[in-house]
């Protein structure tokens, strides 16, 4: 069965727990709901912060909504300065490796809070490719 990637981003209020648990299970609630995901098919989880985010692992927020057998890890994202529209502070990204036989043009990617700036960026891309 295919691999495929999924990916989402979203931002937290605070360098809190709280917050950042909070914007982390509401963007793996929403990829879970957008692409139906079974746990059992989930391969893998790979969450960055940006260096602004220090108080919790987003991962931490995963086990706390029973992701308990799915492979997490963490770490930061590269530290790009500001103003870029790709550089969003404050922002958790998540890369889901998911088993399915569906193509990788089914999966649905989620963009949430502050992070829909990086969604803007990508889709002001498309078709610009160079072949």
């Amino acid at each position: 069965m295919p691999v495929r990637g999924i990916r989402g981003a979203t931002t937290a209020e605070a360098n809190t727990a709280e917050a950042i648990t909070e914007a982390t299970q509401e963007i793996l609630v929403e990829l879970t709901r957008l692409n139906d995901l079974d746990q059992d098919e989930i391969c893998f989880a790979y969450f960055t912060t940006t260096h602004d985010l220090t108080a919790e692992f987003p991962a931490y927020a995963a086990r706390r909504l029973g992701w308990l057998e799915v492979p997490l890890l963490c770490g930061h994202d590269m530290d790009v300065p500001l103003p870029n529209p790709r550089a969003v502070p404050m922002c958790i990204r998540i890369l889901l490796l998911y088993n399915t036989a569906k193509p990788q043009s089914a999966m649905r990617f989620a963009y949430l809070r502050g992070a829909k700036a990086i969604k803007a960026d990508l889709d002001s891309l498309k078709g610009t490719a160079i072949p």
